[in-house]
């Protein structure tokens, strides 16, 4: 697990602006849900924090350290989806396994 604080995070999209300076601070151990209408910036957001999007302006911080430009496998977290298929081509064991093989887990 991990701290994540998000200051004044904002993504735009040329002049439309998607999220709009979200300040949230998330302690080690915290279990938090996104809820809210289809459009309305749960998914954007997610994909700032995992680094799967740019972060327009702002911060966001992981155990302290500002990550802004820090490449997504670096980052130390992951993002869950709705559904536990992130790949539906895959069994839910491939599922479970994948993120564990790519980061040299040994089988138990």
């Amino acid at each position: 697990m991990a701290d994540i604080k998000l200051t004044n995070l904002v993504k735009a999209y040329g002049k439309t602006e998607i999220i709009h300076g979200v300040d949230l601070d998330i302690k080690d151990g915290e279990f938090v849900v996104f809820v809210g209408p289809s459009g309305c910036g749960k998914s954007t957001l997610l994909r700032l924090i995992a680094g799967l999007e740019e972060i327009t302006s702002g911060t966001l911080e992981i155990d302290g350290e500002i990550v802004n430009h820090v490449d997504p496998a670096e980052r130390g977290i992951a993002m869950v989806f709705q559904t536990y298929a992130l790949y539906p081509h895959m069994t839910v064991e491939e599922n479970m396994g994948f993120s564990l093989r790519m980061n040299g887990v040994d089988k138990a």
